[in-house]
């Protein structure tokens, strides 16, 4: 029960606990029209259970909040006030139902993703952009992280989907590729072989490497330290960075050579040559990846973009 002294301002939700939403709605109705028969009329309804419904608002609220005669309704000022209030409370009621609704189909809300760095070169701007154009209200939180962080904390619901290097071996993350690439060598300009054409990986077994950390894409790594294995030598690591810019500005400075993919040749570094290796080069993919079963649909939507955006089949040279 409402105490009279609560009529002096807008509606608390913790004050109308017994007051139901449709009771709000009649009385807003019989005080716009002042008149019981044709508020009835308006809402649909017959005019004796619309007087039996203010009546018990009345009773709720402990106040009268219409003066009633044979001749007209009036508000009284405790319903003047108590106007103002259901009017807010009912505008409240009906965003946060069209909120829920909105969220509901993915329109508003909170989406955290993650994304190595390598992303931001070709496909992340391309896949955000096209979400953000679709999806204006939604907040968009982007981490930057290796794909191995970026599995655990797609695990403890940090982020909710993550742009990662391929393999990823943990059963509950699903990943869908979107984009191949070739891998490609990044040497310094002044490079005895820089003026090739293409490069064989067995002429780099004497070359002092700069890759980025196993621990932070152990399979991406694994899969580049194979590639010199095949070819006839483990790689000599003499510098780690996490960056793809930090690497290309590395070899730069002469500290080494890379296997990079190829796109990050659109960084435009000065002071680097890529040049494509001899023979069957390994892709190198870049996948959207989710905690499995996720049922967000902020993700869906979002993996419906990148599935839209997606490169997957094609491969990049």
């Amino acid at each position: 029960m409402i105490c009279p002294r609560s009529i002096s301002g807008s509606i608390h939700m913790k004050e109308i606990s017994g007051i139901e939403l449709r009771q709000l709605r009649y009385f807003v109705v019989v005080a716009e029209e002042l008149h019981f028969t044709r508020a009835a009329a308006r809402i649909g309804m017959a005019q004796p259970p619309l007087s039996q419904q203010i009546q018990k608002l009345e009773r709720e609220l402990g106040v009268q909040l219409f003066r009633r005669s044979r001749r007209k309704v009036e508000l009284t000022a405790a319903g003047e006030v108590f106007l103002d209030g259901a009017r807010r409370a009912l505008g409240a009621a009906g965003r946060a139902v069209d909120d829920a609704r909105r969220a509901g189909r993915g329109e508003i809300g909170r989406l955290a993703i993650g994304f190595v760095g390598s992303a931001v070169v070709e496909v992340l701007p391309e896949i955000v952009g096209q979400y953000h154009a679709r999806y204006p209200d939604v907040e968009l939180v982007l981490r930057q992280q290796s794909t191995a962080k970026q599995v655990d904390m797609l695990l403890r619901g940090e982020l909710q989907a993550g742009l990662v290097r391929p393999p990823v071996h943990d059963p509950t993350i699903v990943t869908e590729t979107v984009l191949r690439e070739r891998l490609v060598v990044a040497l310094p300009e002044t490079h005895r072989l820089a003026e090739r054409d293409v490069i064989d990986l067995a002429d780099l077994a004497r070359e002092s490497f700069i890759l980025f950390p196993r621990s932070h894409g152990p399979g991406s790594h694994d899969r580049i330290v194979r590639m010199c294995l095949d070819a006839g030598f483990s790689p000599r690591i003499g510098q780690e960075a996490v960056e793809m810019h930090v690497i290309a500005g590395l070899v730069a400075a002469g500290l080494g050579v890379s296997i990079v993919p190829a796109s990050v040749r659109w960084l435009r570094r000065e002071g680097v040559r890529y040049l494509p290796i001899a023979g069957e080069t390994p892709t190198w993919e870049l996948a959207v990846a989710c905690r499995r079963g996720e049922a967000s649909p902020l993700v869906r939507d979002f993996l419906a973009v990148a599935g839209e955006m997606s490169m997957s089949g094609t491969t990049k040279d």
